[in-house]
């Protein structure tokens, strides 16, 4: 599977929450999407990762004004 371009293995299906929380993402500051579709924050527990998906994520930067920045 890919996040954000990077190559990671998975031996076995898994649940969204758990890797990003794996690969030290901040679940409440960032938006996800899978394989090109928005997932909602409800649907990270839910949401089944394999070895085909590609996941992009982004994270939300403060600073005066809100900036959408892509995580590498």
């Amino acid at each position: 599977m890919k996040i954000n371009g990077k190559e990671i293995k998975l031996e076995n299906e898994t649940v969204l929450s758990g890797i990003l929380e794996d690969q030290g993402f901040n679940l409440l500051k960032i938006a996800v999407m899978k394989n090109g579709d928005i997932v909602s924050k409800a649907e990270y527990d839910k949401t089944l990762i394999n070895d085909n998906d590609s996941l992009e994520v982004v994270s939300f930067v403060g600073g005066g004004w809100w900036k959408l920045y892509l995580m590498v």
